[in-house]
């Protein structure tokens, strides 16, 4: 009996050994034939390049582009018990306050945006907190009632775009420019607008993207052997500009204040190296935030010292002078009528502010005659008037650095066979131009006569530091040294005798001209007027090209007054950071201590 139940329960125990054999073979069988989604065995990765900075000239970075990344989640996936697990690293990776990621959390269930921005090192945390919390099961599977199929997703960081930053906020705008966002496939560039940004748009755009591809390891790594690839990325080369950033701050901030003071609507400084052309600063006073523009901010978009064409009034007459000069057709000696500041041509009837009654040719600019300029200019052919204007490079492109300038305009030949013309061109009206046109025509008289371009770019970086150098445009004579020497006499003369003699500046070489025109609404002159005052500023070893503008001071309508004044601080200003160094004067300091 004893062994009859003995064998019974061997038996039992067999066919249990062997039942559950079965099964296990059976779940084996079903597992093998069930088909199933496999983790691939290679994997892909990209990475996008991002567009070039704009540098100043010591090295600060002006404008740069900065990743962004959305963090994505779905909510379905996550574990109701350990949710607020999740709130809380998220919020510290992230930086998000925990209530507003529980508020977006409530108020969408499934896939959830929790930040559209996310700084490229924040991401690099985030990216590591997704990690994290599969290994902390913070997330778990589910199981599709469509398809059948488990899935399990976690917190993705996912690149969204790029962002353009401004670290200086308004500082050299509007020549920097802005841009606008451009959405392609689902990703968010930046493209330039105006200023900079724009002009170099190609060189400053991502080249190339990174893709790499290849092997995975069990933590989904690129194996990196002879089956993967990889492609690099090229970033965009950066630009980097002549202009200094301590410089530029304090001659903008200098702008501010004279704007103001003048009642102004806009104040402008150009200076210039007069032998290579390289512009170390180019400022206004009406400037604007690139990521922050508002409606007020619209007339300060353009670039107003190649966008703003006016009237140049006087500075002009130096221009005049020095083409009757350079063909022979006047005697800086020879002496001219004023006719008592009142001289009438056909119907026109032209003034002085000053009344002369004789005075020498080369004291006409010194003293800056209407009268004078214009019975000097009757002696030009119109059409080497013409060409004498165009040589100087008024109403062609004056740099190549800038988009969108408006070269304004000069009478035809033909026009200046006409008298009248003729005496009104030759003082700066019934003509057009902009600051740059008129710093690049200066330039001549500071560098023998050779016109030089300005140059904003100084060159290109790309992504191995190398500098890739800008080839300077060619110098062009426009006029012989010995007439630009003479021209340069004569504007160092109206510094210390004439119109420009707040301007002078002990033991500097200082020359210029004032220029004060008529402004016209509607086609009548009306009450309302800009200044100027360009020349040059020289030490022993530099010379620089300067020009300031004034539009519409209230304060008074005398460049004497408003544009000179700016000029003046300009120059304290490059004498206090060391770009100007006076010599020291030996003799009584309200003499001025010329160095040549």
């Amino acid at each position: 009996m004893n062994n009859q139940n003995k064998s019974k329960k061997i038996f039992l125990l067999y066919s249990l050994i062997v039942f559950g054999f079965l099964i296990f073979l059976g779940v084996m069988l079903l597992t093998t034939l069930k088909s199933r989604d496999l983790p691939s065995l290679y994997t892909k990765e990209s990475s996008k390049a991002t567009r070039g900075s704009i540098i100043s000239a010591d090295g600060f970075h002006l404008a740069t582009t900065i990743k962004l990344y959305k963090a994505v989640v779905n909510s379905y996936y996550i574990d109701p018990e350990k949710k607020e697990l999740f709130v809380e690293l998220f919020s510290i990776y992230s930086g998000i306050d925990a209530k507003e990621i529980e508020d977006k959390l409530k108020k969408q269930n499934g896939v959830v945006v929790l930040s559209y921005n996310i700084p490229e090192k924040q991401a690099q945390y985030l990216k590591q907190l997704s990690y994290e919390l599969r290994r902390l099961k913070v997330f778990i599977e589910r199981k599709n009632s469509i398809t059948g199929k488990t899935t399990l997703h976690g917190l993705n960081i996912i690149e969204s775009g790029e962002s353009r930053e401004y670290a200086y906020d308004k500082l050299l705008t509007p020549i920097i420019g802005y841009p606008h966002k451009v959405e392609e496939d689902g990703y968010t560039y930046t493209k330039g607008v105006k200023g900079i940004e724009k002009r170099f748009e190609n060189e400053l755009q991502a080249k190339q993207d990174e893709i790499s591809q290849g092997p995975r390891d069990v933590n989904g790594y690129i194996i990196l052997n002879r089956d993967s690839f990889t492609k690099p990325e090229i970033n965009g080369l950066d630009v980097k500009l002549n202009i200094p950033v301590e410089l530029q701050i304090r001659i903008e901030k200098m702008l501010d204040k004279m704007r103001a003071e003048l009642n102004a609507r806009e104040a402008m400084v150009v200076v210039m190296n007069s032998a290579n052309g390289k512009v170390i600063t180019m400022a206004s006073s009406n400037r604007f935030l690139p990521k922050s523009i508002q409606t007020e901010d619209f007339p300060s978009l353009n670039s107003n010292m190649i966008e703003y064409s006016f009237e140049p009034g006087s500075v002009i007459k130096t221009i005049t002078f020095s083409i009757l000069l350079d063909k022979g057709l006047v005697n800086p000696y020879d002496m001219v009528n004023g006719h008592g500041g009142r001289y009438q041509i056909g119907k026109k009837v032209i003034t002085d502010e000053h009344k002369f009654s004789w005075l020498s040719a080369e004291d006409i600019i010194v003293h800056s005659s209407n009268v004078g300029i214009a019975q000097l200019a009757q002696k030009l052919p119109g059409a080497d008037f013409n060409q004498g204007l165009i040589n100087f490079g008024f109403s062609t492109v004056s740099t190549p650095d800038l988009i969108y300038e408006r070269v304004g305009s000069i009478p035809d030949a033909l026009q200046l066979n006409n008298e009248i013309y003729k005496a009104t061109c030759s003082y700066g009206y019934g003509m057009r131009v902009n600051l740059m046109q008129l710093i690049r025509a200066y330039s001549a008289f500071n560098n023998n006569g050779r016109m030089v371009t300005p140059k904003i770019v100084d060159c290109f970086i790309d992504g191995h530091r190398k500098e890739l150098k800008i080839p300077n445009e060619e110098q062009i004579q426009v006029i012989k040294s010995s007439t630009a020497q003479r021209m340069k006499d004569i504007l160092i003369k109206t510094v210390n005798e004439g119109t420009g003699t707040k301007a002078k500046t002990a033991g500097l070489e200082i020359g210029g001209k004032t220029g004060t025109a008529h402004l016209v609404e509607d086609s009548q002159y009306v009450n309302e007027y800009n200044t100027a005052f360009i020349g040059f500023a020289n030490d022993k070893t530099t010379r620089y090209t300067i020009g300031a503008i004034v539009i519409r001071p209230k304060k008074s309508q005398f460049a004497a007054q408003t544009a000179v004044p700016v000029f003046k601080k300009t120059l304290d200003i490059l004498i206090e950071e060391n770009y100007l160094k006076p010599a020291i004067a030996d003799d009584n300091s309200s003499k001025p201590n010329i160095v040549k």
